[in-house]
């Protein structure tokens, strides 16, 4: 164990595509999945962003906007000549962005897919309670129309990386100043797009490997979805103390436009149901049982541990591949797929103004309107629902009174209601008094009582000595940062997903006092059930029986 432990350190650095294909590592006494992972198309790897010199500013931040054209052929045309025809800056460091809108609507993931099983590569779409990606909007004609046409970013899709961000150690303010170097209130539009382990503490297992500690990339080459049209963009960084010039990184972004189809085709929205041939649960339901009644005797014999979370893993094997992309995707080289649909904002950042949501307790929604209305009012009666909710809110407003001036909660209590499921629900907001607050905010919302319990420690401490699986980026932090805005979820109702090899569907479910074993099993079906169906998962009838 100290030896797999002690090579797991010594790697240097995740992204080595050799290294990173080793799924081998079994630590403590977790349960390893080992994913043995085919070879998909990389792109060229660039610099890692992180090994540079956060104090010392890029010397050319830029981004270019073209004049619209009618389709994606015609902006990869206009790309590609404007790549060959570009004078180069001549400072040693920097990042430009060259951005053509395209004058029809045509969906990020429509797009993605056509890009034959490009790595790295990631999917962002608005989560479904705001509608859109982001309140940014896009100026069609670089500043130069008094009538601007301009369109909110409803999703992006982005393949390789013009720079990206990862390392053996755990997500770090110097990290977070490293990736904030390629970053710029004047370019908007440049974004690195991530995740962060739920638990840096914790042994990094098997099929966690390849996303290290935390994974961020600015995309090589971008598609933009549009409220009213789309937009196809390419992005290089170069920093020559990195041994990685201008030069190199367009060398590596003509190898990726060289690969890229500008044949894009309408998805067909109904997806077949695909059969579940076996499912095997860590832990499985006698383990689950001695663990709730474990937490129940700390908390009632603590009088420090009000509330701990506790996770399920649900490894499905399909008859047929699974698509990862979905809601949210994240795929690094040599990786499996993480992605997911969550509905739990953990912040929103603009400019200094800040966000944050409490969401706690899972109802199904009702098959009637009648029964709908009597789940929701069974959840705003339930105290052991209501406990749960005003730990976290009560936490989230700490922690957000630690940085901002004051706080607003509005609403303080309601239900939020999803297409499969509702839940207790409440909105924070306050203003940051510095924008480097924000990796404060990011490291202290993070985890919340909602994915790990409370007091925090306490339910750390009980988690690690009671679970059996890694939970990886499942409940961290999943999102982007930006120049003058940030936003992060928190990557619930998430799975990993590897052809061939199925789909690991992870669910959690918060342990309070009046907590009933049986039933919070009920409730990780519940939610286990909501993802399988989102993914069209259909139980064999002798499974059912």
């Amino acid at each position: 164990m100290a030896a797999a432990q002690a090579a797991a350190a010594a790697r240097p650095c995740f992204m080595d595509p050799e290294a990173a294909a080793k799924c081998s590592i079994t630590v403590s006494s977790r349960q390893t999945i080992h994913f043995s992972h085919h070879r998909p198309q990389l792109c060229t790897l660039s610099m890692n962003g992180c090994h540079g010199d956060s104090h010392l500013p890029l010397g050319t931040v830029e981004t270019r906007s073209f004049p619209a054209v009618p389709s994606p052929s015609l902006a990869l045309d206009r790309l590609s000549s404007a790549i060959l025809k570009s004078n180069p800056p001549p400072s040693s460091s920097g990042i430009i962005r060259l951005q053509v809108p395209i004058q029809q609507q045509i969906e990020a993931i429509d797009w993605l897919y056509a890009q034959d099983q490009f790595l790295p590569r990631c999917f962002f779409s608005g989560r479904c309670q705001t509608g859109h990606f982001s309140d940014l909007s896009i100026d069609y004609t670089n500043g130069n129309d008094q009538n601007q046409s301009k369109h909110k970013l409803v999703s992006v899709a982005g393949v390789g990386s013009a720079v990206f961000f990862q390392d053996v150690h755990p997500f770090s303010y110097r990290h977070w100043k490293s990736l904030k170097r390629f970053l710029s209130t004047e370019c908007p539009l440049i974004r690195a797009y991530g995740a962060i382990r739920f638990d840096a503490r914790a042994n990094i297992s098997s099929e966690w490997e390849a996303f290290g500690y935390f994974y961020f990339m600015v995309p090589q080459v971008e598609f933009d979805e549009l409220e009213e049209g789309s937009m196809l963009a390419t992005t290089i960084a170069w920093d020559r103390a990195l041994s990685w010039t201008l030069r190199d990184a367009i060398d590596a972004l003509k190898a990726t436009l060289h690969q890229i189809s500008s044949v894009v085709l309408k998805l067909q929205r109904h997806v077949p149901w695909t059969l579940m041939l076996r499912n095997n649960n860590i832990p499985c339901k006698t383990y689950w049982d001695l663990a709730v009644n474990r937490a129940l005797q700390k908390i009632r014999s603590d009088s420090a541990l009000f509330k701990v979370v506790l996770a399920r893993s649900s490894r499905v094997i399909t008859a047929t591949d699974i698509d990862p992309i979905a809601w949210f995707c994240l795929q690094p080289p040599n990786a499996p797929a993480f992605f997911g649909n969550t509905p739990e904002q953990l912040f929103h950042r603009k400019w200094l103004g800040i966000t944050s949501e409490a969401l706690a307790g899972t109802r199904a929604r009702g098959e009637s309107m009648p029964e709908d209305l009597q789940i929701e009012l069974e959840l705003l009666s339930s105290p052991k629902d209501h406990l749960e909710f005003t730990i976290v809110q009560e936490s989230i407003q700490r922690k957000l009174e630690n940085v901002c001036d004051s706080v607003q909660i509005e609403p303080k209590k309601e239900i939020r209601k999803f297409p499969r499921v509702q839940l207790l629900y409440a909105k924070l907001a306050g203003r940051l008094r510095s924008e480097d607050d924000e990796f404060e905010i990011l490291s202290s919302l993070h985890p919340s009582p909602a994915v790990y319990g409370f007091p925090t420690e306490e339910a750390r401490v009980l988690v690690a000595e009671t679970e059996i699986l890694d939970r990886g980026m499942y409940e961290g932090p999943v999102g982007w940062f930006g120049g003058g805005e940030s936003e992060f979820a928190v990557g619930i109702r998430s799975a990993l997903v590897e052809k061939g090899l199925g789909v690991m569907i992870y669910a959690g479910t918060g342990v309070v006092e009046g907590s009933n074993a049986s039933l919070e099993w009920d409730e990780l079906e519940l939610k286990i059930s909501q993802l399988s169906k989102l993914l069209k998962l259909e139980v064999p009838l002798e499974i059912k029986s």
